[in-house]
């Protein structure tokens, strides 16, 4: 009898045994994969009612302001030219300025027209006699479009990387020469992780801008592009993907119908190529786009990624500008056929031009203004059937006094023309504590009046609770969303990144990472890392806005986001 009795304790120890083994088995595996921060979706909303109730929130009473109903203008946000400067600067006073594209003009692999451009201002070249030299200035393609066609600085010259950015700028009434369709070859292509790239040719046969966007379509392929407003290859995308869905017509109903449902299981919308990049980094996209000649260059990108060219070639041609007198014009030819002399051809390919020489554009001339109807089109459609719901959050603490909330405010008062209809916007404003100026609402043109009241009262002072103000923003948006499940949740941070009351990025980090908010920041005469540090959860994009050009630039974040 004691020995049944004792078998019975033994029995009862390991089913007790084995019950724990399971139940911590469970709760181990439960938790693989996730940060030591990373909460469930059950706890979340448990630990940021918990905070929330910690936070002194006030609500403030709205205040209409005087809206400008005319539409947002490009010129009136750009910076003075000077914000690029000259990579390379004339030696004569005979001489013809040249705007070019990032790619061949900044540092590096990617500093080839410099070189070429130095050698050519010491080399005693003479029109009409005198001597004389280029100015390059380096400006990615769709800033220096923006320039030229709105008026506000045309150059002598320009040399975008592709020829639909010189389509854009001729249907803009600007005079635009081809004086030469190519000073180095590239070419733009998606870049594909090897597995997915094999999985997918096992059942497409074959991978191009077609079964690309038809797998996207049957949410096979997690793939991120770039901002076709000021992005080469985003724009060569969005055009060759529209021609996938009928070619005869770009904007015709079909394509517009494809591109909807394509565009409905594209998870990123990149405003720079490095957003995006760190984005693949991340493990969060299968593929991206990107220009052979940084491809080539990265070996983390050739090691374990294929490339599927697409569109256009990135050929670099080169315009003359606007009415030129008979010598600017000549110098810029002379410097044409400076550039593709073999030194200089050898000197591209050593820097990953050139390559891919046998592949043919897929795209036929494309006339500028369909262009630009197609970014239209891009900007109604990007986010399909789901509106978007975000809330700004101002840093309105004492350190932001002065020039820093004098810029924050133009930059959100012009930023705003961006924001759309369709969506829903709200408004917060932190310093000590917390002050919610605008709750979300319908953009239409009482909230705006609303929102840029609410801009033009904020004043400075006080201490500095960022993550108190995020707090807050993501309890409306968690409120608006029980209401509106299909709104697309946004975060929008302005401060200088100084934070010094308040709860900390590591006791809201796990919040930020369970609801997956993108946290959009702008930084202000800032901390920037500390800034990054937030955007980088989501793979939001930061942005370090001097005095010289934040209002330009918030207007292209929000123009890609909104």
């Amino acid at each position: 009898m004691a020995g049944k009795g004792k078998t019975f304790i033994v029995l009862g120890l390991i089913a007790v045994s084995v019950f724990a083994l399971v139940y911590f088995g469970i709760s181990l595996t439960a938790n693989l994969g996730k940060s030591k921060t990373e909460i469930s979706a059950e706890d979340a909303d448990k630990r940021l009612n918990k905070i929330y109730k910690d936070i002194h929130v006030n609500s403030s009473a709205p205040v209409k302001g005087q809206i400008d109903l005319d539409p947002s203008s490009v010129g009136d946000s750009l910076p003075d030219i000077s914000k690029f400067p000259l990579s390379v600067d004339s030696t004569t006073d005979s001489y013809a300025e040249i705007f070019s594209s990032t790619e061949k003009s900044g540092s590096g692999n990617d500093g080839w027209l410099n070189e070429v451009a130095a050698d050519f201002n010491s080399s005693s070249i003479l029109v009409d006699g005198k001597p004389v030299s280029v100015k390059i200035r380096n400006i990615a393609s769709g800033t220096a479009a923006d320039y030229i066609r709105s008026g506000k600085y045309v150059p002598d010259g320009y040399t975008p990387s592709n020829e639909l950015w010189g389509e854009m700028v001729k249907a803009s009434g600007i005079s635009a020469e081809l004086v030469s369709e190519r000073l180095a070859g590239n070419v733009a292509g998606v870049v594909m992780s090897r597995q997915k790239y094999d999985q997918l040719v096992g059942k497409y046969g074959s991978i191009n801008v077609k079964t690309i966007t038809d797998a996207i379509a049957a949410n096979e392929l997690a793939m991120g592009y770039t901002d076709p407003f000021a992005s080469s290859t985003g724009l060569n995308f969005l055009v060759t993907a529209l021609g996938t869905f009928e070619s005869t017509d770009l904007l015709g109903d079909k394509a517009v119908q494809g591109f909807e449902k394509f565009q409905a299981n594209v998870p990123f919308i990149a405003s720079t190529t490095l957003q995006m990049r760190d984005a693949a980094k991340s493990g969060m996209l299968d593929a991206f786009v990107l220009e052979y000649q940084t491809y080539v260059n990265a070996a983390d990108l050739t090691s374990g990624y294929v490339f599927t060219p697409f569109g256009v070639r990135h050929d670099s041609p080169l315009y003359a500008l606007g009415d030129l007198p008979k010598e600017k014009l000549e110098i810029i030819r002379k410097f044409a056929e400076f550039a593709v002399q073999d030194k200089y051809q050898t000197a591209a390919s050593d820097r990953g031009f050139n390559g891919l020489n046998d592949y043919k554009s897929e795209l036929t001339p494309v006339d500028g203004s369909l262009l630009s109807s197609a970014q239209k089109l891009w900007k109604e459609k990007k986010d399909g059937s789901k509106p978007i719901a975000a809330v700004f959050v101002a840093d309105v603490s004492g350190s932001m006094a002065g020039e820093p909330l004098n810029r924050l405010k133009e930059s959100l008062l012009k930023g705003q023309k961006f924001l759309g209809k369709d969506n829903s916007i709200g408004f917060v404003s932190y310093s000590s504590d917390v002050t919610i100026n605008l709750p979300i609402g319908k953009y239409d043109t009482n909230q705006q009046s609303m929102f840029v009241g609410a801009i033009n009262s904020l004043q400075a002072a006080g201490g500095t609770a960022t993550f108190d103000g995020m707090v807050v923003a993501m309890k409306m948006l968690k409120d608006e969303l029980a209401l509106h499940p299909e709104m697309k949740p946004l975060i929008f941070v302005l401060s200088d990144g100084e934070t010094n009351e308040g709860h900390s990025l590591d006791e809201i980090r796990g919040l930020i990472e369970s609801y997956k908010i993108p946290v959009y920041t702008i930084g202000y005469n800032a901390n920037i890392k500390a800034l990054e540090s937030i955007s980088s959860i989501n793979e939001a994009a930061n942005i370090n806005a001097d005095t010289e050009d934040v209002v330009y630039k918030i207007g292209n974040l929000l123009n890609v986001q909104m």
